[in-house]
């Protein structure tokens, strides 16, 4: 892969392609042709020398020059206009005939251009805002429309625009629009200045409007059904159970003994009748120099109070009878709360709450602490000032975020209330129920191939990567690293010595035979790991005698890379790193060998012990995603990259791949192996009506080019 601090090449500017629009294809040829200094020849051309006209040296030289000019501009026409368009042109034999064909063709005469002109002021007339359209759309209407008309010859100003718009905005912009017409000189009001004034408002009418996405609980909806399916009439019009002196059909007769109580079911009073209201009841609303509270009813029931939460529609404040519930509190601040009977309950205090549900936890701020509740409440009120949006309907409340839509919901209970318990999923209370960190934290842990989390805050406190956010030690237990890497306690060792520059020693090892075989028969992994930087190179092998060839091709790549030949390799005393011409060849090029003694490859501990760190780390993403197995090379590649980004202990303060080329590795474009990548298809590879994009498998990142390696399931190949 190309170097992080490479600068890639200016890409050259395409040439666009004539799609029917001549108006724009002309104004985008036009500017490419001007870029390159060919656009006099369009619009003059060239003149031949006449037969028998004598021509001096310089102006025959001047000629050629012309002409391949000429040629160059031509080819750009040729690619920019479809085979079927250039057999019409009868005159192309320079680039000011193929152009003018084309103008003729599209853009018309004098006369067909004054008829579309017409037809471009009817349209721009007729222009009006539709109701519910955006600012921005009905500005890029007009504007579409204005373009057009300049194109054809119309002198379209600033001030004919901004007056067809004012005069035609719906009817919510009458007010602003006559305090534009009497604060500012329309004559030098730009449409720029008019489209920014007027999306200021608009988002003062989108916020204004938010309150509609939220229950506005009616009486209506309170009395229940359509009165009268009921049998209930009163002597007024619309006046239903309540007595009125209206005019009226009369009195109609009811028997009070069929009249259904909607709290407590019972037959022969009304609700506001029920005798139940003075019993178990919990009224609360703040003293009278404070706003007023939701009268909540809450009934008492065999749950704990920490189990339950009730959603309150009118409550101002969170309130909880927990006081160890909460994580931080302000013992100081002093309130009261006046309940329905006149009564008085205390708030000792204000703090957060960290509320589990359904194994997240959730940050509730600013809840009071009220020792005499019977049951938590959740204020929707306070909700709502957190930009949530809240939709009572059907049964069901619903909480709705701006951006992520439904993020809560649950049902409505006998009574009538909507019950927050502990196991109701909660996928997320933005704002005002904050994720807790480790959310990220463990996300970057597996973005890094489930590297340990203290390897990931040193990367991050050390500075020692960008673009790596601050992590947090996360409690959770990650089932897929207990899977890779669970072992025995390890055998301390006693320390070693250590090389001082770069290849000086290197390490060498084969890993394998591993089963499955990979996609491409692959079955061991020879790798290398320089002493000093303790950066790692993996290659691949289908048998270990291929390890002599591997050998040749790092030890070039790496010389060539920094310029200093390899001093020492120490390798075990397998038969691959034995033979006849894999010592010949060492010692040929100056390099000592250091051999492990017979059955110790302890002795070799450094690349011994990166093997089983690799293998580990590929066991935790090939389960993590569920990737098959035989993709294990793609995943080893992937771990190695990874590991050279990582801290380790042999290597202060910098990463082996800092320590190795001396730049400080950029880790913002990490992904997580095997995470779902929509890859852009070409315009070369697909027809019109092709899907533009394809879903592919993520596996790490290419050595070669710079950029993603893909596997796409449908073509079962690699990109």
């Amino acid at each position: 892969m190309a170097g992080e601090g490479s600068n890639s090449n200016f890409a050259p500017p395409s040439i666009p392609k004539f799609d029917g629009d001549y108006d724009h294809w002309s104004m985008l040829m036009e500017n490419l042709l001007r870029s390159k200094e060919y656009w006099s020849l369009v619009e003059t051309g060239y003149t031949e020398p006449a037969e028998g006209e004598v021509m001096t040296a310089a102006q025959r030289k001047t000629l050629e020059e012309l002409k391949l000019k000429d040629f160059k501009v031509k080819n750009y026409l040729f690619q920019s206009i479809d085979k079927s368009i250039l057999k019409t042109i009868i005159q192309k034999d320079t680039s000011k005939h193929l152009w003018d064909s084309m103008k003729r063709k599209y853009q018309g005469n004098k006369r067909v251009q004054r008829s579309q002109l017409q037809t471009l002021r009817r349209e721009f007339e007729i222009l009006e805002m539709k109701s519910g359209e955006s600012v921005t759309d009905y500005f890029s209407r007009v504007m579409m429309v204005a373009n057009d008309m300049r194109n054809y010859g119309e002198n379209m100003q600033d001030v004919k625009i901004v007056e067809k718009i004012l005069r035609t905005l719906t009817d919510k912009f009458n007010y602003i629009v006559c305090s534009i017409e009497e604060s500012k000189d329309i004559d030098h009001l730009s449409v720029d200045e008019l489209q920014s004034s007027l999306l200021v408002h608009e988002q003062k009418f989108r916020k204004g409007n938010s309150d509609e996405q939220v229950l506005k609980v009616t009486s209506v909806e309170r009395l229940g059904p359509n009165r009268e399916e009921d049998g209930f009439e009163g002597r007024g019009r619309g006046r239903g159970v309540f007595r009125s002196r209206g005019r009226g059909r009369g009195r109609q007769s009811f028997n009070k003994a069929v009249v259904e109580c909607f709290k407590c079911h019972k037959l022969g009073h009304f609700q506001y009748e029920c005798p139940s209201w003075e019993k178990r009841v919990n009224y609360a609303e703040l003293e009278e120099e404070d706003e007023l509270l939701l009268m909540a009813h809450v009934e008492r029931n065999d749950s704990k109070p920490e189990d339950v939460w009730f959603l309150d529609s009118g409550c101002s404040n969170h309130m909880c009878c927990n006081k160890d519930w909460f994580t931080n509190i302000d013992e100081e601040f002093r309130h009261s709360v006046k309940l329905g009977n006149n009564a008085r309950m205390s708030v000792m205090g204000k703090g957060s709450i960290r509320l589990k549900v359904d194994g997240l936890t959730q940050v509730i701020s600013d809840v009071y602490f009220v020792p005499e509740l019977r049951n938590n409440l959740l204020s929707i009120g306070q909700l709502q000032e957190k930009g949530l949006a809240i939709l009572i309907q059907h049964g069901v409340c619903k909480i709705y975020h701006s951006k992520k839509g439904l993020i809560m919901q649950t049902p409505m209970t006998a009574n009538r209330m909507f019950v927050l318990l502990a196991n109701v999923v909660v996928t997320d209370f933005s704002t005002c129920m904050q994720a807790s960190s480790d959310d990220l934290s463990h996300l970057w842990h597996c973005r890094y191939s489930h590297l340990n989390y203290k390897g990931l805050k040193t990367l991050h406190y050390r500075k020692m990567v960008k673009g790596l956010p601050q992590i947090k030690a996360s409690a959770r237990v990650c089932h897929d690293c207990l899977v890779g890497k669970q072992s025995r306690d390890s055998i301390p060792k006693s320390s070693q010595w250590r090389a001082s520059q770069r290849l000086q020693l290197v390490h060498a090892d084969i890993c394998g035979p591993i089963t499955p075989t990979s996609n491409s028969d692959k079955r061991y992994v020879l790798s290398f790991i320089d002493d000093f930087s303790r950066k790692m190179w993996v290659y691949f092998l289908t048998e270990k005698s291929q390890a002599f060839t591997m050998f040749k091709r790092y030890k070039s790549l790496v010389e060539k890379e920094i310029g200093f030949p390899i001093c020492c390799l120490r390798t075990d005393r397998g038969g691959e790193f034995t033979s006849n011409e894999f010592n010949e060849f060492c010692q040929s090029n100056g390099i000592k060998r250091q051999l492990t003694a017979a059955y110790t490859p302890q002795q070799n501990g450094v690349a011994e012990r990166r093997n089983r760190t690799v293998m580990n780390l590929v066991r935790s993403i090939l389960s993590e995603k569920k990737i098959p197995k035989s993709f294990w090379p793609e995943a080893v590649n992937w771990v190695t990259h990874v590991l050279n980004r990582s801290p380790t202990q042999a290597v202060q303060d910098v990463t082996p791949e800092e320590a190795w080329s001396g730049v400080k590795p950029n880790v913002g474009y990490f992904r997580v192996f095997g995470c779902v990548a929509h890859v852009h298809i070409p315009d070369a590879k697909r027809t019109k009506l092709d899907d533009k994009s394809c879903k592919c498998v993520l596996l790490g990142v290419s050595e070669e080019t710079k950029g993603y390696r893909l596997y796409n399931p449908q073509q079962r190949g690699l990109l």
